[in-house]
């Protein structure tokens, strides 16, 4: 991520969590300019009660973040511990106590062991680096992963960067800044025109952000600006600031919906839009009823199109503050699908049913009584939103050094859950016990950090649970960014001559199949890299073509030497398998992840077939197939009804199925967490079931 000039960033461990990093900080060598939005809750944490009469400031030069503590009613202690910080770190970066600001989030209750922390600071110092990943790591409490984001923008000449660590999953609602964020800039401005840009973003971002409705006493979010960039200090209202603010709120929207989308337990990601009301103050309001109502939150998550809970939910917000809002009057759409205009609409379930299954889901309500609109986000409310909070505080535990652990272990769950989760878990192991399953692997799974880790996670989980899985995987971004930057794609089809082919081997075989390794094995897999020209395992041919040079090594699949394979599934390796292969000429051919992954299944007489892919599965325009037969999808081919990547994966899972041994082939939606499990040890999967 690009960061501000000036500002570095630390993120240790210090023993307030069982074994992540919890205490970050955020330091600029010059003094900046620094304000602050804080939670509206009367109970606010220890720091807040410390920063919040301090700002708009100027001269302050760090913020000390922990985390897995709230410090928060907490009494004086907490007061104590918050002042003991500031002169400690004040001392450690030869800072007045002034120049220091502290946030904290965790656990409510739990006295701060200060001393833990002041052990660490002088770690904290000497560990500052440009890169924020450390430090935004350690500020993580229920996250299922680090968030950053940043922007850039010119403001008087000058280049700006705007950039933020931040932190949020739940105990999240309106009217509160509703996280733990940290904004740097190297843009020049005063404390107070910089406090007031602040709150304009929050007012539109995080203010219209909900997960639970719940307040948190914590939540804070810090803008430091150190004027680094060189630029006229911007001190009254004019272009410069506007510029400014709609930079901030651009970041600080994408920093909102980055939270809403990882709410503690959220499968998907919720958007609601309300049109026609009133003024804006109530649109702002009544969506984000809508998003954090629990039965319309529920619905969501079962992919339930009920328009009925959010006109409710209108109504009844609308009756209880008096707005002059007829539900009646309404238009209501979902994923875009007309469902409600003053009566009841017809639309397809099926179709509505499917597209609410997709990693977003947007919701848009038209009042058709005024100009006032706003957008409110929220998630889905899941089964693992409760587990997480029945159990927060019931399985933290105190440790005798003054830190909290969490103990996790399945006995302390109730009876009726273990019982539950056993005798389902075991019918499936005994189902798929001895199976193997070919899994090509590409698309949005390659990119995002938590969906690399859920995916190798759920690879794990399915080797352990006795199913042999063997892995094709593509190229993705990695290798399209490379091929640009080396200038060996056109029009966007990729250059395979002699040049380009080797920079595709280079990251197919080289960084993306090590990369998915080193993961692999991190959790304990026996997983080995190889690629198709290893052993002989892919032989090749070059597919005759009249375009020439562009094709020169793009080739197909002659033979796959499941001998070599059925040596290292014998002695118990996930084989990771790049998509090259060798030709009897000795040329080295691009075979493709979607073609490599049908043949290994054919030639293992693999069980199973799964293509992960960016779309909740076989799609015709925007209709999802839940399960086809062959002979459905032979049909659906023959009228042309699907183009691009989806006829290449729907031919090659005909190819798989036409030769006798693969029973099925699945293709999922590689967006959403953990959807291999989903599809394969659930009875209503994720995505589209082809079978013979």
């Amino acid at each position: 991520m690009k960061v501000p000039l000036g500002f570095s960033f630390s993120g240790i461990h210090a023993g307030l969590k069982p074994q992540r990093k919890d205490v970050a900080l955020v330091y600029s060598d010059t003094p900046c300019s620094a304000a602050g939005c804080f939670t509206a809750n009367k109970a606010r944490a220890a720091p807040v009660q410390d920063a919040e009469p301090r700002l708009p400031a100027s001269g302050i030069h760090a913020v000390l973040v922990n985390s897995g503590n709230a410090n928060a009613l907490t009494g004086p202690a907490g007061q104590q511990a918050v002042r003991t910080l500031r002169e400690e770190l004040g001392r450690t970066l030869s800072l007045p106590p002034s120049a220091v600001l502290t946030a904290s989030t965790g656990v409510i209750g739990h006295p701060l062991p200060v001393n833990k922390v002041v052990t660490v600071l002088g770690a904290l110092k000497d560990s500052l680096r440009s890169e924020p990943d450390a430090a935004s790591e350690a500020i993580m409490t229920t996250d299922t992963r680090a968030k950053q984001a940043y922007r850039s923008v010119r403001i008087g000449g000058r280049d700006v960067t705007v950039s933020a660590i931040f932190k949020g999953s739940g105990m999240m609602h309106p009217s509160l800044a509703t996280v733990i964020a940290v904004i740097t800039t190297d843009c020049a401005i005063q404390p107070g025109v910089l406090a007031a840009a602040l709150r304009e973003a929050v007012s539109g971002t995080f203010n219209s952000l909900t997960v639970d409705g719940d307040m948190s006493p914590n939540d804070t979010v810090y803008a430091l600006a150190n004027g680094r960039a060189g630029n006229t200090p911007i001190s009254d209202p004019g272009p410069e600031l506007k510029e400014f603010t709609a930079t901030l709120s651009d970041l600080c929207l994408e920093m909102a919906r980055e939270i809403a989308s990882d709410g503690e337990g959220a499968t998907k990601l919720l958007e609601v839009e309300v049109t026609g009301a009133p003024d804006a103050a109530i649109a702002q309001d009544l969506a984000r009823a809508v998003a954090g109502s629990t039965l319309v939150k529920a619905a969501v998550f079962g992919a339930d199109p009920n328009w009925g809970r959010v006109l409710a939910t209108v109504g009844a917000r609308a009756g209880t503050q008096g707005y002059a809002v007829d539900p009646y009057s309404a238009h209501v759409r979902i994923q875009g699908i007309s469902v409600y205009q003053g009566e009841p609409r017809p639309y397809d379930p099926v179709q509505l049913k499917t597209r609410m299954r997709e990693p977003e889901v947007r919701i848009q309500v038209d009042l058709a009584g005024g100009e006032g609109s706003s957008v409110a986000w929220g998630c889905d409310l899941s089964y693992d939103y409760v587990k997480i909070n029945a159990d927060y505080t019931s399985l933290i535990v105190p440790r005798p050094d003054g830190g909290v652990g969490k103990d996790d272990r399945l006995a302390n769950y109730s009876p009726a859950f273990k019982t539950t989760l056993l005798v389902e878990a075991l019918s499936y192991i005994s189902r798929f016990r001895g199976k193997r399953c070919v899994i090509r692997y590409g698309g949005a799974a390659m990119v995002k950090e938590s969906l690399k880790q859920s995916f190798c996670r759920d690879i794990e989980l399915l080797r352990s649970a006795g199913l042999q899985p063997i892995i094709v995987h593509g190229g993705g971004p990695e290798l399209t960014r490379t091929l640009d930057k080396l200038g060996l794609r056109q029009e966007g089809a990729l250059i395979t001559d002699a040049s380009g082919l080797k920079v595709v081997e280079m990251v197919l075989s080289g960084s993306v199949n090590s990369e998915l390794v080193t993961i692999l094995n991190s959790l304990g897999d026996r997983a080995v890299g190889l690629s198709g020209k290893d052993g002989a395992l892919l032989r090749a041919r070059r597919i005759p073509t009249e375009d020439g040079r562009s094709r020169e090594h793009v080739g197909e699949v002659t033979r796959v030497n499941h001998e070599f394979l059925e040596m290292l599934l014998g002695q118990g390796y996930v084989p990771i398998i790049s998509p090259v292969g060798l030709g009897e000429d000795g040329q080295t051919y691009d075979l493709g992840s979607d073609a490599v992954a049908a043949e290994v299944a054919s030639a293992l007489k693999a069980h199973k077939l799964i293509y992960l892919h960016d779309a909740p599965g076989i799609l015709r325009g925007e209709e999802l197939f839940n399960e086809l037969t062959v002979s459905q999808l032979e049909a659906h081919l023959a009228a042309g009804a699907f183009a691009g990547s989806m006829q290449t994966r729907a031919k090659m899972a005909l190819k798989a199925l036409g030769g006798g041994f693969v029973e099925r082939v699945h293709v999922i939606d590689g967006r959403v967490p953990h959807s291999l499990i989903a599809e394969l040890f659930t009875d209503k999967g994720v995505g589209t079931l082809v079978t013979r």
